[in-house]
């Protein structure tokens, strides 16, 4: 019988990984190895265990007052210095909005599903993005690839400060966060401003 593979669930509410940890061994193919609740405890889960690296991550984008998707590039970063194959990073989160997922995917996530979806699309999407596809939840797919072609036009920093402006971030808070000064992010909003055409910080967290 083929050993089950191994799962870390990085995720802050405990009823949402039991629940999946229970449908994940429950079908005899994988094992929930870890579990991690804020985003210094996923880095440091995927630090220190060598033997029982993941097979595949599950990661929720909000945890606490941490965004989950900054897991990704520590991840992209930590197996390239290790020569460690990725495993692939299936987002489970409530936020839905076609940037975040495009967010994710552009950052190295292989799928996205809702918190609401149902058991059956929860193991499609596993079984997809293990198979080297990417998977978004159906009714999100046709909003994130005109998502994409939308947001194509920024640059990786704009994309970051439009991530930024809509979580209510000041100018201030968004200079501190990226380590730039106040006018260079002053510049960057004015370019944002050209390239979509708005006129205020409440347009852009409506895009």
């Amino acid at each position: 019988m083929t050993e089950p593979q191994n799962v870390l669930l990085i995720d802050d509410h405990p009823m949402t990984n039991s629940g999946i940890k229970t449908i994940l061994e429950e079908t005899g193919r994988f094992k929930v190895t870890g579990q991690a609740n804020t985003l210094e405890g996923a880095k440091l889960f995927i630090s220190k265990r060598h033997e029982d690296f993941p097979f595949l991550i599950i990661l929720d984008i909000i945890l606490g007052e941490d965004n989950g998707l900054d897991f990704l590039p520590f991840l992209n970063k930590y197996c390239n210095d290790n020569e460690i194959n990725k495993p692939p990073v299936l987002i489970c989160s409530v936020l839905e909005e076609p940037y975040r997922i495009q967010s994710a995917l552009d950052m190295g996530a292989s799928g996205f599903i809702s918190k609401v979806s149902s058991e059956t699309e929860l193991l499609q999407a596993i079984d997809s993005i293990l198979s080297g596809e990417v998977y978004i939840s159906g009714e999100h797919s046709v909003k994130v690839v005109k998502s994409h072609s939308y947001y194509s036009k920024f640059t990786k920093r704009e994309m970051q400060i439009i991530n930024l402006i809509k979580r209510n971030k000041t100018n201030k808070q968004i200079a501190g966060e990226l380590r730039l000064s106040i006018r260079t992010i002053e510049n960057h909003i004015s370019n944002i401003y050209y390239k979509t055409g708005t006129k205020d910080r409440q347009e852009i967290m409506e895009l």
